[in-house]
């Protein structure tokens, strides 16, 4: 049985009811996108690969079922914890550290468990990658994560297109 499979179907799930093609678009490349950012890290710091990935899957969870963004970190903690458990698949162990590591990566700046910190470090990756256009707002993450795999990266400002300019004044 792949579980990493059982959880993707649920999500592909969720991302199918969203109404807005646009969310549903932004739902399967931030959610597989962070999931492989997480597989990639795990192999790097040695961490489990199936279960990193899950955690990736799964760290939107909240934001993309019921469309709210405020405390979905935490929301989305219970709600994978709860999926995980339906599933019956996991042991306890596995489903606390997914639902630890859920709760804790809206907070890119305190320090925590390893698993945490690699789904902090695999949003971020995925944020930054996606768009380029985009500002990064935790360089310094992101420039950590980049030199873990040895690669040397200068941050540029990013310059706001003119026609952006006026529309926000």
């Amino acid at each position: 049985m792949n579980r990493l499979e059982l959880v993707r179907n649920e999500i592909d799930a969720i991302l199918l009811n969203q109404n807005k093609v646009e969310e549903r678009r932004n739902g399967y490349v931030h959610l597989y996108g962070v999931a492989q950012c997480c597989s990639i890290l795990a192999i790097k710091r040695g961490l489990d690969v199936e279960l990193c990935a899950i955690i990736g899957m799964l760290h939107d969870i909240h934001t993309y079922k019921f469309n709210y963004v405020k405390d979905h970190a935490i929301l989305g903690a219970t709600e994978a914890e709860n999926l995980m458990k339906e599933l019956n698949v996991f042991t306890d162990e596995e489903i606390e550290i997914v639902r630890n590591s859920i709760f804790n990566h809206s907070d890119k700046k305190t320090k925590q468990d390893k698993y945490s910190e690699l789904l902090k470090d695999a949003d971020v990756l995925q944020n930054s990658l996606y768009d380029t256009t985009f500002e990064i707002k935790h360089k310094k993450r992101l420039k950590k994560t980049f030199k873990n795999f040895g690669i040397k990266m200068k941050l540029k400002k990013v310059k706001v297109p003119e026609e952006k300019q006026v529309k926000e004044s």
